[in-house]
């Protein structure tokens, strides 16, 4: 670990409070959210920090001992929910994320499948989530993640920010302030999660990848198919394969665009 952290509370917009450390620069905040939850950390700790060496998400090639600057933030949740339930949670991820970025971007945002965000057509970062059953098939814990890298052209600082992170308390910087946005309009998607077709109406009007082609990986081969849209029930990927409409239920069947038309 580079820097030493700071810790504050969030009261957050669902009325829920969360705890989050704060690093200026760390290797991995999803790492450090798995040794937290094994170690018994409480819902809703989050680690935020400005700078990752680790770059999953945002899918940047780092050099050895480089660090990406933009947003990172792993949320650690211990839900009452069946893993059945939280299908959709990638997907309220997503329109978090990109409503919580719509005011600060000077280009036109919109959201890959599932949980990517582009800007100005490029793709910026996105969504992670990962967890761990109990013996119930209920979740022991959930780890949701964003990563989006700012560049000054998409993302230049804004005179209110400035404002803001002077009178705020707590507010370390910048990138703070998009995370504690960011955290807020998730935890009220989060809230939302057994009825979420508000949600999933935002998802739709924004996703980006209507019309792109892609390739679909078979057992034997990759083939190309025209998306078509997302279904809002179950949020699958439907694309045209072969002249037959098809529904895709996994990222891993496909190989998504890094750029796109913006």
């Amino acid at each position: 670990m580079d820097t030493e952290p700071i810790v504050s509370t969030l009261k957050a917009s669902d009325g829920s409070r969360a705890t989050i450390e704060y690093y200026e620069k760390l290797e991995s905040t999803v790492e450090l959210a798995k040794k937290y939850a094994r170690e018994g950390y409480s819902d809703r700790y989050v680690i935020v920090s400005a700078a990752q060496g680790s770059s999953k998400i945002t899918g940047t090639k780092l050099r050895e001992g480089e660090f990406e600057r933009g947003v990172f933030i792993s949320c650690l949740l211990r839900p009452s929910m069946f893993a059945s339930q939280a299908g959709l949670l990638g997907h309220l991820s997503a329109v978090s994320l990109l409503t919580a970025l719509e005011e600060h971007a000077t280009k036109p945002l919109g959201l890959g499948w599932i949980s990517d965000v582009y800007c100005g057509g490029e793709r910026i970062g996105g969504c992670s989530i990962e967890g761990k059953l109990d013996n119930f098939s209920t979740y022991e814990y959930l780890i949701v993640s964003f990563a989006v890298r700012l560049d000054k052209e998409s993302f230049p600082p804004r005179l209110t920010d400035m404002i803001k992170k002077v009178f705020e308390e707590g507010a370390i910087s910048l990138q703070m302030l998009i995370a504690k946005e960011i955290l807020n309009k998730f935890f009220l998607a989060y809230s939302s999660i057994r009825n979420p077709g508000k949600y999933m109406d935002i998802y739709s009007r924004r996703f980006a990848l209507r019309e792109q082609m892609i390739k679909h990986i078979s057992v034997d081969k990759k083939q190309k198919c025209k998306i078509l849209d997302v279904d809002k029930e179950s949020g699958a990927l439907i694309v045209e394969l072969r002249g037959k409409r098809v529904e895709i239920k996994s990222q891993r069947a496909v190989v998504l665009p890094k750029k796109i038309k913006a």
